[in-house]
């Protein structure tokens, strides 16, 4: 599958080469294809794709949105539960240390496997690390009423993570269809053919219609790139989670 940035620019190629298609088409048409009557037939017909195309690239934009948030909002949450397990830990006591460890080492992995940036890991890898967080706190002993409701408690945190680690590694796939995104730029290329058809041959409205043709490749550039959180350019970055386990 391409890249956000590369599918933007194959999106301004096929929108800006109707408009140049239009151009040459202009030239070859009887003088009564581009007549008034003619042109305000066209601007009805494209006035409808152009209301259709607008709604559907908002929806997007704002259903990529809201899953980004989401996704962000639920990190955040994942890093301060994970201070908390760390102060629990703490207040333990020093019989903690190796499920501390074990804990960080599985934050490690988390990051891996979500994040580009970081060193690739399988999702195997990164839950049984995650497993072995928890079999650490499990194997605790506890000595007194107060560690033991800790223990309890870091036990239930643990297992709030591994519901909300799953629920991020199933919201990292890329939910926006390729198909919805092939027809809403098919609209767009209709559209700026029939702009292209009609506007004047000069550099003032050829210019206009580059910088429409960037702002639509723009548009689907957006959507793709928060449609996919954890890489790219506008990606969530990792440096909550990060910092949570090793202020």
């Amino acid at each position: 599958m391409m890249s956000p940035l590369a599918t933007a620019l194959v999106v301004f190629a096929a929108v800006f080469s109707a408009t140049l298609l239009a151009f040459l088409l202009r030239i070859a048409l009887p003088k009564d294809h581009l007549s008034t009557e003619t042109k305000d037939t066209v601007k009805l017909t494209m006035g409808l794709i152009a209301t259709m195309a607008a709604l559907v690239l908002g929806l997007l934009i704002s259903s990529a949105k809201g899953s980004y948030d989401a996704d962000r909002n639920e990190v955040i949450a994942m890093a301060a539960k994970l201070d908390l397990l760390e102060r629990v830990l703490s207040l333990y006591g020093p019989s903690s240390a190796g499920a501390s460890l074990a804990v960080r080492q599985a934050v490690e992995g988390i990051t891996a496997h979500l994040w580009p940036e970081t060193a690739q890991m399988e999702a195997g890898a990164a839950g049984a690390r995650a497993e072995n967080a928890y079999r650490a706190i499990l194997d605790l002993s506890p000595q007194t009423d107060e560690q033991k409701a800790l223990k309890s408690q870091a036990l239930a945190i643990v297992s709030d993570l591994g519901q909300m680690r799953w629920l991020l590694f199933e919201q990292a796939v890329p939910s926006i269809s390729p198909a919805l995104v092939v027809v809403v730029v098919c609209w767009l290329a209709i559209l700026f053919f029939s702009f292209g058809l009609f506007a004047p041959a000069n550099g003032t409205a050829l210019m206009a219609l580059v910088v429409g043709a960037i702002s639509v490749a723009g548009a689907v550039f957006l959507i793709l790139e928060l449609d996919q959180p954890f890489g790219g350019f506008i990606r969530i970055s990792s440096r909550p989670i990060l910092n949570a386990v090793n202020p």
